[in-house]
């Protein structure tokens, strides 16, 4: 058999992710580890950001419709009208950002969004800042571009929120001079909402270096303040440098059907479009169809889901902060809470979250699996771990237990998580 390290794109791919184990082989991303590990255990999973809540049954009735209707084989590349008609229209109607229907491209889910945005626009050598922690899917596209990853680090307050590093920033623009900014809001895990004036400061920083802006907006409608979300391609002045990816997985409880949408220029739609169509051609018709209609409709899933998850997190993370001295943050939107256990432990949040697993039932994700090795985010994050509370009632009802007995285990035996046992 030929070797298979011939080609080195695969694992450079990988070792950029962190699947790579020390022995040279390739291991499943922190996401599969952590659910096997709870399997394993028998623990609550609070890690991987999967809805522990159903679709509203309106959008299985219409894409069951889509299917009856003979929406079953190739749909256009660009992805059906139908959907990219409905995107732009919600695109407008949600946040004011003016969006031509031949702007929108389907891709399956956002990550492909995302992958073929960075392949397209990234030329080769060239240079990608993003904020960090960051979702794992970004160092192996950059890789597989050619490119490198710059971080800035979106770090704790100390109460309970996070802050981006402004001042490290400026320098690592003007430093890398980079091609593309990649801007994640509201950012996963920490829920960090960027402001108008802060992405008009991103928008004027790619202006003066020529970079385009990315965006990861997969958490727009989870927004659980009064802020609300801004998108960059309306807080930024030249909206023709900034690629818009979004997708229905989160804010339809779908992420199973991959139906994800970058809106761009038209010539740099094709652009992204000439790579995405090599990577899947298209996918998921009556699932377009079926999410179209539910854009279009009148339902009130969305508001209801944000409700709930609202109602979800006020069960978790009171429950987290009955744990003394650890700091448990306050979720502005998304599905997370990041939890802090540095003043509680010498572990890192990889073995801490092992013996949670094994002695209390409780598994999340090691915030420092989605930072850079050595990092100021991947310090300031060592014993931090990452809990969803977007799993069912039960699940959420059942870790909030387990955090409240956790405490209580602390109070008599302050030094129980100091060392692995």
């Amino acid at each position: 058999m030929p070797d298979v390290r011939r080609a080195d794109l695969w694992h450079a791919m990988a070792e950029s992710a962190g699947l790579t184990n020390p022995d040279g082989s390739i291991g499943e991303t922190i996401y599969g580890q952590m659910t096997k590990l709870a399997a394993r255990v028998g623990a609550i999973n609070l890690g991987q950001g999967a809805p522990g809540t159903e679709p509203p049954p309106e959008l299985i009735d219409a894409t069951t419709e889509a299917m009856r209707a003979g929406f079953n084989q190739y749909a256009p590349g660009q992805g059906f009208p139908q959907l990219l008609e409905a995107v732009a229209a919600q695109r407008g109607r949600d946040f004011a950002q003016r969006v031509d229907p031949a702007e929108v491209l389907y891709t399956a889910g956002a990550t492909e969004g995302l992958t073929a945005a960075i392949l397209a626009l990234l030329p080769r050598g060239g240079a990608v800042l993003a904020f960090e922690p960051f979702y794992d899917s970004y160092p192996a596209a950059i890789t597989a571009a050619g490119g490198s990853l710059h971080t800035v680090p979106i770090l704790p307050d100390g109460n309970g929120g996070f802050a981006p590093d402004w001042e490290l920033f400026d320098r690592v623009v003007a430093e890398t001079r980079p091609a593309i900014i990649l801007v994640n809001t509201p950012h996963n895990p920490t829920g960090y909402l960027f402001t108008a004036s802060e992405l008009a400061h991103i928008g004027a920083a790619a202006d003066e270096v020529d970079a385009w802006v990315l965006t990861d907006e997969v958490y727009e409608q989870l927004v659980l303040t009064e802020q609300g979300h801004v998108p960059p391609a309306v807080a930024i002045a030249d909206r023709d440098r900034v690629v818009t990816v979004s997708s229905a997985g989160k804010s339809w409880n779908t992420t199973g059907w991959k139906v994800g949408w970058v809106i761009a220029a038209r010539e740099v739609r094709e652009a992204i479009q000439a790579v995405k169509q090599f990577l899947t051609f298209t996918a998921g018709g009556p699932m377009q169809i079926g999410v179209a209609r539910l854009l279009n409709g009148d339902s009130h899933f969305v508001e209801d889901n944000r409700a709930s998850l609202a109602a979800r997190a006020e069960v978790l993370v009171p429950a987290c902060r009955t744990v003394p001295d650890a700091i448990s943050s306050t979720p502005r939107a998304g599905y997370f809470t990041v939890m802090d256990f540095s003043a509680l432990t010498d572990l890192d949040a990889f073995a801490l979250n092992d013996l949670l697993a094994r002695e209390f039932s409780l598994v999340g994700i090691p915030v420092p699996a989605l930072c850079r090795q050595g990092s100021p985010a991947y310090e300031a994050y060592r014993s931090s771990i990452r809990y969803s509370f977007c799993k069912s009632v039960e699940d959420v009802d059942k870790g909030a237990q387990q955090f409240i007995a956790l405490g209580e285990h602390l109070r008599d035996h302050p030094d129980a998580l100091r060392s692995v046992h």
